[in-house]
């Protein structure tokens, strides 16, 4: 764990003195006194346990830590300044878009909270929100038409050319109107019973499903309606009898506020990644840098951290 006693002037002065040579140099370039950079090096001397520089006639030299700790505490300063810019540049791209793919189970669940928080760190950067299925925004960020698609790992053909980074995990779930019928005797056996809103072929979930229902013997559902539509599957599921095969995203509001519920299938067979899909060639600007900050910031505070 990273000792809170550690301050950036610690790491900035060692870094500096490191560079020079001496500490008298790394003072005046930090516009410090001598004995103010002796002291803050002494403190972090303390604060690792170990002695990081010797002094010689030739100024000071590492010692075998100090080579070690030198290599780490480039690369937070590094990385410091990567993060100042691209705040910098993201704060100053007026007009600039940021092109976003979500597939249905992160659209209604995850980017309102993803936006509210992007919206505070840049204020002047539209985000255009793309939803569809898995390969429809496949092709559209492989084309350039998008920056990055949030959403399931698809089949493997289907991600050719695609970098995946996972997220967290979500189930699929069978969703009823409230009041429904097979509440009071839920038995996947009866599922056959009633219309369901399935997933179309080419779907994320679409294999999931398929795998859990052979496993668990239902029979062939032939009273079905194809679609990953969210804004269809909320309306149609509370004013039917249908159950509603979706991504436990999806439907997540609707469930809080009682106006669907979930059956209580054991489900966690159907469990996938959720992940950020970008082009492996593409490096990401300012704004989609600040843009996976606020992701991962929603993320936790959602509490989906796998």
């Amino acid at each position: 764990m990273l000792d809170r006693r550690i301050k950036f002037r610690h790491i900035q002065s060692f870094v500096e003195i490191a560079r020079e040579g001496s500490l008298k140099r790394a003072a005046d370039k930090l516009s410090l006194t001598q004995p103010a950079i002796s002291k803050t090096l002494k403190e972090l001397e303390d604060i690792t346990g170990a002695a990081l520089m010797v002094r010689n006639r030739a100024g000071v030299a590492l010692t075998k830590q100090g080579e070690v700790f030198l290599q780490f505490a480039q690369v937070s300063l590094a990385s410091l300044q990567q993060g100042f810019d691209s705040v910098e540049q993201a704060g100053g791209r007026a007009g600039v878009t940021l092109k976003v793919g979500a597939l249905p189970t992160v659209a209604a669940s995850l980017m309102p909270p993803v936006i509210r928080s992007y919206a505070d760190l840049c204020p002047d950067v539209t985000v255009r929100i793309v939803d569809g299925p898995h390969g429809y925004l496949i092709e559209r960020l492989k084309l350039g038409e998008l920056d990055l698609v949030i959403g399931r790992l698809g089949r493997p053909q289907s991600m050719e050319g695609v970098s995946f980074t996972q997220l967290y995990s979500e189930r699929v779930d069978f969703v009823v109107r409230a009041g429904h019928p097979l509440l009071d005797n839920p038995d996947l056996k009866h599922l056959s019973d009633w219309p369901v809103i399935y997933p179309p072929e080419g779907s994320a979930i679409r294999p999931l499903v398929e795998r859990f229902l052979i496993a668990n013997g239902v029979p062939e559902l032939r009273n079905r309606i194809e679609t990953v539509s969210g804004a269809f599957g909320r309306i149609y599921a509370r004013m039917t009898d249908a159950v509603w095969i979706i991504s436990s995203g999806v439907a997540q509001t609707e469930i809080a506020d009682g106006h669907l519920t979930r059956l209580p299938f054991e489900s966690d067979i159907t469990k996938g990644p959720i992940g950020l899909m970008t082009r492996p060639d593409a490096q990401p600007s300012a704004v989609e840098r600040v843009f996976r900050v606020a992701l991962q910031t929603a993320i936790e505070d959602l509490g989906l951290k796998s």
